[in-house]
C-alpha cells in the first residue's frame, strides 16, 4: 500500500504509546497535534495534506472540531478514539476505535479506511470506460462476441496484448477464445492453458495475479522478454467463465490500481455471460 498521511490529535501524555504503536506500520506518515486548536490549525494549512484525521476523545470535546472539519474538508477521513467507552458510535466520524492498541486495532482501521477510499477513487475514475464497455456489451452477440468486446475494451486501456481463456464446462481445460495484439504474438499464443500456468492458477483460485519475468507462476512471453508485465484476472467468481490475460511491454507497468480496473471489466463480462445462460 502507498503511504498514508495521518494527523493524530492526542494528549501529550499519550504521545509515547501512540508513537510506539503507529511506528509498527511503515506506510503511515504521522503528524501529531497535542491540542484541538493545533489540530484544527494544522488541517487548515494549505501546504499540508492528510488522508486521515485521528482524534482522541481524551483530548477534550472533539465533537465541535469534527463538525467544523466535516464542513471544511468533506472528503477527509476521520477516525475517533474513545478508550473510556465499551462501545461507541462514530457519529460524524467514519469510524471509532475503543481499543486502539489491542491487536493493532488503530493501525488496522486506518489502513482499512485508506484502502476503501483508494478503491472508491479508482472506481470513480473507471466509470467512463466502464460505461463505454457496458454499451459495447449490450450490442455484442452472445458468447464470443462479448468475450471479444471485453478484450477490445482492455486493449483500449493501454495494454499491448490481451487474451481471454474460457473454462470448458465440466472440464479443467482452458481454451483461448479471443485475443488482440501483434499478429506474431497472436500466432504464438497457445490454444490451451496448462493448469500450472499463470492462467491456470487464477482459474483455480479466482484471485488476480500480477506477473513479471521470474515470477511463479509466470508466462513464456514474460520469460522470453517479449513483455515486461502481465496481469491475469478471473472472469466470474461464483461462476467462473474463464481468465483474462493482459500484457504490457515495460517492466513493472501493471499496478494494483490497473488490476482493479481489469476486475471491473471482467465483472461486467461475467455478469453479462451469466445473464445469457438464463435466457
Amino acid at each position: 500500500m502507498s503511504a498514508i498521511s495521518v494527523l493524530v490529535a492526542i494528549p501529550i501524555t499519550s504521545m509515547a504509546r501512540y508513537r510506539e504503536n503507529l511506528a509498527k506500520e511503515p506506510s503511515l506518515l504521522v503528524t501529531y497535534a497535542t491540542s484541538l486548536e493545533d489540530a484544527h490549525a494544522t488541517l487548515r494549512d494549505a501546504n499540508k495534506h492528510f488522508d486521515i484525521f485521528v482524534a482522541d476523545n481524551a483530548l477534550g470535546d472533539t465533537y465541535e472540531l469534527i463538525r467544523a472539519v466535516r464542513l471544511e474538508k468533506p472528503r477527509l477521513l476521520i477516525l475517533t478514539v474513545d478508550e473510556e467507552a465499551d462501545f461507541s458510535m462514530p457519529g460524524r466520524a467514519d469510524d471509532v476505535s475503543n481499543t486502539p492498541f489491542k491487536d493493532n486495532e488503530l493501525i488496522r482501521k486506518i489502513k482499512r479506511l485508506a484502502e476503501e477510499r483508494r478503491l472508491e477513487t479508482v472506481r470513480a475514475d473507471a466509470l467512463p470506460p466502464i460505461r463505454s464497455f457496458a454499451k459495447a456489451l449490450s450490442k455484442a452477440t452472445k458468447g464470443l462476441g462479448k468475450q471479444q468486446a471485453a478484450v477490445n475494451a482492455i486493449m483500449d486501456l493501454g495494454y499491448d496484448h490481451v487474451a481471454f481463456y474460457a473454462i470448458e464446462r465440466g472440464r479443467d481445460t482452458l481454451t483461448l477464445m479471443a485475443q488482440l495484439g501483434d499478429n506474431a504474438v497472436m500466432n504464438a499464443m497457445p490454444q490451451r492453458a496448462d493448469a500450472n500456468s499463470l492462467v491456470g492458477a487464477v482459474a483455480r483460485t479466482g484471485k488476480s495475479l500480477i506477473a513479471a519475468r521470474g515470477s511463479t507462476p509466470s508466462h513464456f512471453l514474460l520469460e522470453k522478454g517479449r513483455f515486461g508485465a502481465a496481469a491475469a484476472v478471473s472472469v466470474g467468481q461464483a461462476i467462473r467463465f474463464g481468465v483474462m490475460l493482459a500484457f504490457r511491454e515495460p517492466p513493472d507497468s501493471i499496478s494494483q490500481e490497473h488490476v482493479i480496473m481489469l476486475e471491473l471489466v471482467c465483472a461486467q463480462l461475467a455478469s453479462s455471460l451469466a445473464k445469457d445462460q438464463h435466457e
